[in-house]
This record gives C-alpha cells, structure tokens and sequence, in this order.
C-alpha cells in the first residue's frame, strides 16, 4: 500500500481520523502579490502547460516557478524535492513517491522535518486526489 491507494474513506477508517470541513485555517493569512519574475514566468509557460496537458509539462512550467519564488521569498533556508521518496511506515501505507515537498533546512540531501508536501490532483479530479494528499499529511 503507498500514499496514492489512499481514498478519503479508506484513510479516515484507518487512522481514525475525523475530517473537519467548516474550519478555514487561512482566513487570517494574507495573501502575498507575486512578484514580478513570477508573473513573467507564468505569462510565458502557463498557458503552454495547460495546452501539453501532461502533469510533467504543469508541473515543470507551474508549479516549479511558484516553488522557486516561495524559496526566494524565504530568501533560501528551505530545500525542495519533486518526485522524490517519502517513505515514513510502510506497514502503515505512509510511503511512496511525493509530487513535490518543501523542508525547512537549507540540506538538500535529505528530507528534513518539518515538510510541507503538495500534491498534484490526478486526472484532474481534487477529490479523487484527497486520500492521498490527507495520507500524505499525515505522513510529514
């Protein structure tokens, strides 16, 4: 089992986990403006992205440049890894390759805590794609 055979049931009645949908953690979070190296970069590749249709192509041309201005924004301290291993107990499922994560240290060797993960919906389908991400949380 790995993150990805994860569904949102499946995952809740394994950890016994109780999903709350009415609490918005962000409301208090300001948004940021991107800045205007972003905003190029996007102008540029987003709409390319979208018409390839491949999740190389959105992730290399979307999703890496908002990557590289959260990384700049933190003025570096942070490591990212895409596509890598996040293996935290197999008996549990809580392993298996991770689309992107972000790490709080500089090392870029290996993953350290703590780590934000992101994870790409599949097939363009975000529900389909919530057991993962929630197992995948867990996990980091």
């Amino acid at each position: 089992m790995a993150y990805s055979d994860f569904t949102l049931s499946k995952f809740k009645k394994s950890f016994s986990i109780h999903i709350d949908e009415e609490t918005d953690l962000c409301a208090d979070i300001e948004p940021l403006q991107p800045s205007e190296k972003l905003i190029n970069s996007l102008e540029e590749t987003a709409e390319l992205a979208l018409a390839i249709n491949t999740e190389k192509a959105r992730s290399e041309m979307i999703i890496t440049p908002i990557l590289l201005e959260v990384r700049r924004r933190a003025n570096y301290p942070i490591s990212l890894f895409l596509g890598t291993d996040f293996n935290v107990d197999v008996e549990k499922g809580l392993n298996g390759c991770c689309d992107f994560i972000i790490s709080r240290a500089k090392e870029q060797l290996t993953i350290n805590v703590p780590v934000v993960v992101i994870i790409e919906a599949k097939n363009e389908n975000i529900k389909g794609g919530l057991g993962q991400c929630a197992a995948t949380m867990l996990a980091a």
